[in-house]
């Protein structure tokens, strides 16, 4: 009898064991960006239920919204659907690392729109756009220049199918990236602005446009910029 209350007492303990094991077998990792309160933001600034953050003056609008993963694969679907060889720029698609179940994170996505009813001209260069988070971390925007040299790499003997997928990767990089070309009264542009991946214990950022070039001279020179500010918070998801 007590031999046998022992082997119980053992298999309970092991099950305990086990549970209490896969309660804690998860790490924590960062979530999606999403916009701070409106009264954290400047003022003329508005925030929208999908996360996009708007500076609206007069029928001036400047819009910034964080891109997820999954957004970025649903909107280049054919690119993200072959796993180590999809080509979609800003994701790795579908693929994972063997033993985990969502992707690897790339980059750090951000949508800028643009509409301009309200100057002659003005223009928003991305390449003074820049990403500070609350522990004092400066992130510069990725050129297309810088986003092509990074997957130079993966370019074996500029031939074959992997200078194809350079290629597809390089086309769709120039179609979708913000170009901040000049937009004259009643035009709107739109694109993506790319920064590395953040460090995991960044929990809240500030994305700047600095210099936006409102008015100009007789010869074209800017005499009016202004400066903006946008600001998103993540918290951290538990991943079993």
């Amino acid at each position: 009898m007590r031999k046998k209350y022992s082997i119980f007492a053992g298999l309970l303990l092991l099950l305990s064991g086990f549970l209490l094991f896969s309660e804690c077998a998860y790490r924590l990792v960062p979530g999606p960006f999403m916009p701070l309160d409106e009264s954290e933001q400047m003022s003329e600034m508005t925030v929208s239920d999908d996360g996009t953050i708007t500076f609206i003056r007069d029928r001036l609008e400047v819009g910034m919204r964080p891109m997820t993963d999954e957004e970025l694969n649903r909107q280049f679907a054919s690119f993200s659907q072959s796993g180590e060889k999809s080509t979609n720029p800003y994701t790795y698609g579908n693929w994972k690392k063997r033993g985990t179940k969502t992707p690897p994170k790339r980059f750090t996505v951000f949508e800028l729109k643009v509409k301009n009813y309200t100057y002659p001209k003005m223009r928003i260069d991305p390449s003074k756009i820049t990403l500070t988070s609350q522990n004092h971390r400066k992130y510069l925007p990725l050129s297309l220049q810088a986003l092509n040299e990074y997957y130079y790499p993966y370019v074996l003997g500029y031939a074959g199918n992997a200078y194809r997928r350079f290629e597809e990767r390089k086309d769709l990089l120039q179609k979708t990236l913000f170009s901040g070309d000049i937009l004259f009264s009643g035009q709107s542009a739109e694109g993506f602005v790319v920064f590395p991946d953040l460090h995991d214990d960044v929990r809240q950022i500030t994305v700047s446009i600095e210099d936006i070039e409102v008015r100009y001279d007789a010869w074209g020179t800017p005499v009016e910029t202004m400066n903006l500010t946008f600001k998103f918070q993540r918290a951290a998801q538990r991943e079993n």
